[in-house]
């Protein structure tokens, strides 16, 4: 007879029931009356707050499209400021109900954690940023650089190294504790080179004494796909999250709009009046109301106004849709359809 092992059981016990106290955020939202955003401490057009308390961004909306599809108002989010390296502990204690915080989808995560990237809320890519002098239009025009190098910053470093040797610039490494002391360097001009998510890159030019003294190059040299994130075991929370998503990226296809949805509904498509919750399931299979989709257009947009207002061409921001353009018109976004 074999030796029972008491802590495998013991184990395997404490994680069904860490599955099962987890398994009803939606109940939880629900009770609560409020939904727990964990969000960046600051991260120009993805979420900041400002003198007044009152949060913007990308990542924002993300949140107030989910308040809005299971609460069924946008201002009912909790938003709590997460620093780099612990904004997962924070999801996977239950200290947070959704991750909203410009996290990038890769395998050690994916793979390693207890948590489910519900979408790609934007395609992001490592950048460059050079001083207007160098008169760099592109990586190519590099002959001889400095590289501001963040001592946390390692993959990103040998990423952008690896780019150049390929390249054959000739490049020397200047260390900083920090990303906020490598910016002062390249400010007074001690460094050349700030490479990070090139997104990440426009906010920090943003935030120079004379951002018109500074380039962000067009090249993306490595793959930053930016996704919301919830724990694993909840399967209907994972849904909802994924398709609030999803309804403002289809809403954009279709050509609904904040504006137009009201007077969509009388519309004879079959996709829209799905999308409408006018036909079909609707929210029944979710526990939501059937026009939770259309609560999500008409109070927060559809994904290109929420992008356009925070990150393109209404924003101080200003960047080109480049990958993050519907599928139909040369980018990356495509949802699968209501039906």
């Amino acid at each position: 007879m074999q030796k029972v092992n008491w802590f495998i059981i013991w184990l395997l016990a404490a994680t069904l029931f860490a599955g099962l106290a987890q398994a009803y955020t939606k109940e939880e939202v629900v009770k609560r009356g409020t939904l727990r955003c964990g969000v960046s401490t600051g991260t120009p057009g993805f979420a900041s707050v400002d003198a007044g308390g009152k949060w913007s961004g990308m990542d924002v909306d993300i949140c107030r499209a989910v308040a809005v599809a299971v609460l069924g108002n946008p201002a009912k989010v909790e938003y709590l400021p997460l620093a780099e390296g612990g904004e997962f502990t924070a999801l996977m204690t239950g200290e947070v109900d959704i991750l909203s915080r410009h996290s990038t989808w890769t395998f050690a995560r994916d793979s390693g954690l207890a948590v489910h990237f519900a979408g790609v809320v934007y395609y992001d890519g490592q950048g460059l940023m050079v001083p207007k002098k160098l008169e760099a239009k592109r990586a190519a025009d590099l002959k001889k650089v400095k590289i501001c190098g963040p001592v946390n910053n390692a993959p990103f470093e040998q990423n952008l190294v690896d780019f150049l040797e390929k390249n054959r610039v000739e490049y020397a490494v200047v260390r900083y504790e920090t990303i906020e002391m490598a910016v002062k360097g390249f400010e007074k001009d001690d460094c050349d080179v700030l490479s990070l998510p090139q997104s990440a890159l426009y906010g920090l030019r943003l935030g120079l004494a004379d951002p018109a003294n500074a380039v962000v190059l067009p090249e993306v040299i490595g793959k930053e796909p930016l996704g919301t994130v919830v724990r694993q075991g909840d399967d209907v929370w994972l849904a909802i999250v994924r398709w609030s998503l999803y309804a403002m990226i289809n809403a954009e296809e279709l050509g609904i709009t904040s504006q137009k949805a009201e007077e969509l509904k009388s519309s004879n498509k079959l996709e829209v009046r799905r999308l409408l919750g006018l036909e079909g399931a609707a929210g029944k299979t979710l526990g939501l109301k059937d026009d939770w989709a259309f609560q999500i257009v008409r109070q927060v947009g559809n994904y290109g106004e929420v992008y356009e207002r925070n990150l393109g061409s209404k924003s101080l921001l200003k960047i080109d849709r480049g990958l993050n353009n519907l599928w139909n018109k040369g980018g990356l976004q495509y949802a699968p359809p209501f039906r």
